[in-house]
């Protein structure tokens, strides 16, 4: 792994989390972002697994620079021993932006949002899935120009710092390609949100693809504009 990619990368993470209003739920977010479960993680670090429990649940004081620097290195170290998978996704993005003729809007939560909470914000309908779950950011995508312009590999890049968000594709007719889009690509959503769309007229096969993949659809009207407005304005 490119050494310069990965301290970005782990300065990237570590000021995030340090610098967070909830570095617990910080912490989690990456924890969880690169697959890694809490006995993996505390076992590497030679704590017991309440310790990273404690910490993510906001129990233990905040853990200091050093502690997340030695946490965030660890998570990377994990990740290079299964083939750095996760570390490609992110680094990726640190070079490279995205046209805004793609991408209205792109923000990440310090903390995880009740989906149910970010779907009554913009005026969703629920077309499948489940609202049981949160997510760490959103991404408003120009869904023609996203299909038309981008290779598969510039696809992934609209999950931003996390897959645990929402993609809001805008103007859709059926609903189906953004799906078909997300079906041959490695990395899936927590939701979907079709705008511009109501659930009787979404494509039958949009459901039978989300419930493949456990990604949690959504519907709204509200024009683009305004979600972003809102979603921008929203104190979580």
């Amino acid at each position: 792994m490119k050494t310069g990619m990965r301290n970005q990368l782990a300065e990237k993470m570590a000021g995030e989390i340090t610098l967070s209003d909830s570095p617990g739920h910080a912490l989690k977010k990456w924890r969880m972002s690169f697959e890694i479960a809490p006995g993996v993680l505390s076992e590497r670090l030679g704590v017991s697994p309440s310790v990273i429990s404690d910490y993510e649940g906001g129990r233990r004081k905040s853990p200091g620079t050093a502690i997340v620097g030695k946490i965030v290195d660890t998570i990377l170290a994990i990740d290079e021993e299964s083939g750095g998978r996760h570390i490609q996704q992110f680094s990726s993005m640190l070079y490279t932006g995205m046209d805004d003729d793609v991408i209205y809007d792109m923000h990440e939560y310090a903390a995880p949002v009740p989906l149910q909470r970010f779907a009554d914000a913009i005026g969703c309908t629920l077309l499948c899935g489940s609202m049981d779950q949160a997510i760490h950011g959103y991404t408003a995508i120009n869904s023609l120009n996203a299909i038309l312009q981008l290779s598969s590999n510039e696809f992934n890049r609209i999950y931003g710092w996390s897959t645990e968000r929402s993609l809001i594709f805008t103007n859709v007719s059926t609903g189906k390609s953004p799906m078909v889009a997300i079906r041959v690509t490695p990395f899936k959503p927590r939701c979907v949100v079709l705008q511009g769309i109501g659930a009787a007229d979404v494509h039958p096969i949009v459901e039978k693809m989300a419930e493949r993949d456990r990604i949690t659809v959504l519907c709204t009207n509200m024009e683009i504009e305004k979600i972003v407005n809102v979603l921008r304005e929203q104190e979580w």
